[in-house]
């Protein structure tokens, strides 16, 4: 995507084909830096503190730790101690341990000197496949709103949560990726961007997406869409995910369950961007079985943003004595999902709707 006019990639090499660059995203929307990442344990923390975020970004930065550990020492116990450490990074995007076990099951076998070149070329086809991936649920969704366009004067209302844009994957983003091919198209678009407490990623990431990508949209809060849901105000909702059972169990972002619960009360279809790297096909029920992330309860008792004088200032807005409990993810049952539009088309949320679009991994869903 273009941010003033120049095309960005959330995460790419340098000039060197070495030194693996990234934005760092918790100083956005008021700040644009771009990082040098040069080793590993910098790539682990990157993705620990949430400089990137987002299943399918989480993946091809590990990819890259994996690689940058590989340009240091190629061995097999620096191997196996780099994949340990990044997957203990977070707990809960699946994408993460795939990305790993994909890059370890092909480094493995090579001798050490092999590795490297190896390794940042594995890395490099899994940012590339990840865009193609995007670019093609955008493709399936566009259709969607394509249909509810056709049948109404106005804009297409579009509700999404947290950020599923281009900074949570390599380009295009899940959720906004049909919402991008429609703007594309010349649909009249608007979008509802929920602010996603407590780390506020709708109104700090997507506001600044849909901002620079010229795509009217208005920032409300989290308890604000039922009630735009009630008054016909929203057409569909659209999420990604970073973890979806073999039966169509979504884990997202917190927030994202109770949204689908005020669709399936209002009629409003709720559908859910999926990338099938995000599919954990060892998993079936997704609120008993996924782990969900606990993360700093300041992130839930403080706040960050810009002041009148323009300088970007941490606050806090509890007593002093008031902990904050900060579960970042939740689990929408599948019954609660429209459909889910993968790279290869659209499916229902459920196993048989899943097998039969990922035919290759139905036997090991069915373990």
């Amino acid at each position: 995507m273009k941010v003033n006019g120049i095309p960005y990639r959330s995460i790419w090499l340098g000039s060197d084909g070495r030194t693996v660059q990234i934005i760092d995203q918790t100083r956005l929307p008021h700040a644009f830096p771009v990082v040098d990442l040069t080793t590993m344990e910098q790539a682990a923390v990157a993705i620990r503190d949430m400089w990137v975020r987002g299943a399918p970004l989480i993946g091809a930065t590990a990819a890259y730790g994996l690689a940058l550990q590989m340009g240091v020492d190629p061995s097999d116990a620096a191997l196996h101690h780099a994949r340990d450490v990044l997957h203990a990074t977070r707990p809960t995007a699946i994408n993460l341990r795939w990305a790993l076990d994909d890059m370890v099951a092909l480094l493995g076998p090579l001798a050490p000197d092999d590795r490297r070149d190896a390794a940042y070329a594995r890395a490099a086809a899994i940012c590339d496949e990840d865009v193609e991936i995007n670019r093609r649920i955008g493709e399936h969704g566009l259709a969607l709103i394509e249909a509810i366009a056709a049948k109404k004067s106005g804009p297409v209302n579009i509700l999404t949560h947290c950020n599923a844009g281009w900074l949570a994957t390599v380009d295009w983003g899940t959720a906004t990726s049909p919402i991008y091919r429609a703007v594309e198209t010349g649909i009249d678009v608007h979008v509802w961007v929920d602010e996603t407490r407590p780390r506020n990623q709708g109104a700090h990431l997507t506001a600044w997406e849909m901002a620079s990508h010229g795509i009217p949209h208005h920032l409300i809060v989290d308890n604000a869409g039922g009630h735009l849901m009630q008054h016909g105000q929203v057409d569909l909702c659209i999420t990604g995910t970073d973890r979806t059972t073999a039966n169509g169990d979504v884990c997202n972002k917190i927030g994202t369950y109770l949204k689908a619960l005020a669709a399936h009360d209002n009629g409003v279809p709720f559908y859910v961007a999926l990338p099938s790297p995000t599919i954990d096909w060892r998993l079936r029920d997704g609120i008993s079985e996924i782990p969900i992330e606990d993360r700093s309860g300041e992130e839930v008792t403080k706040l960050w943003g810009r002041d009148a004088a323009g300088q970007v200032r941490q606050v806090q807005i509890s007593p002093d004595v008031t902990p904050g409990a900060n579960p970042a993810f939740d689990v929408t049952p599948a019954r609660l999902v429209t459909r889910l539009i993968t790279e290869r088309g659209i499916a229902p949320a459920s196993a048989a709707g899943l097998a039969a679009m990922f035919p290759e991994h139905a036997a090991t869903a069915a373990q």
